[in-house]
């Protein structure tokens, strides 16, 4: 049996380079290099099929240790709350108000990148304290 040891999480919306630029800085990610034969990703797109240009963008980790991010766009808005969502750990090994700071100080930094505050919830015994936001195209995420 072979184990998967690498997968990529692919985000459907309506501006794929808008939302990979605020994810990059989110996480901060970099752009790969573009396909062999092309000095850019602009002349790599001008390359393709006029329709097919700049419908998708990635971005990827530059220690190898988190997963490829795929943008690709779709003709529909986002309508229901995700059944995925990814979770940005700010405040591992933190607890109380130590942690509520850390991710309060988060949450100021991604607001101003276009991020919208959620709920926060508060730590209640089982759980540490943790804060749900949107990206730019309204996608749930959580400062935890």
């Amino acid at each position: 049996m072979t184990l998967i040891k690498q997968f990529q999480v692919t985000f459907d919306c309506a501006e794929p380079e808008r939302v990979a630029r605020f994810w990059r800085a989110v996480l901060g990610y970099d752009v790969p290099p573009p396909p062999e034969g092309f000095a850019t990703w602009g002349d790599f797109d001008r390359a393709l099929p006029s329709g097919h240009q700049g419908p998708e963008f990635a971005s990827i980790d530059p220690t190898d240790g988190g997963p490829r991010l795929f943008f690709q766009r779709v003709p529909e808005g986002k309508a229901v709350k995700n059944r995925l969502h990814l979770d940005v750990r700010v405040g591992t090994g933190l607890v109380g108000e130590e942690r509520l700071a850390a991710l309060e100080a988060e949450c100021a930094r991604l607001v101003a990148l276009g991020a919208v505050r959620g709920q926060l919830l508060l730590a209640d015994g089982v759980d540490e304290s943790c804060l749900g936001m949107q990206d730019i195209e309204g996608n749930e995420f959580c400062l935890d």
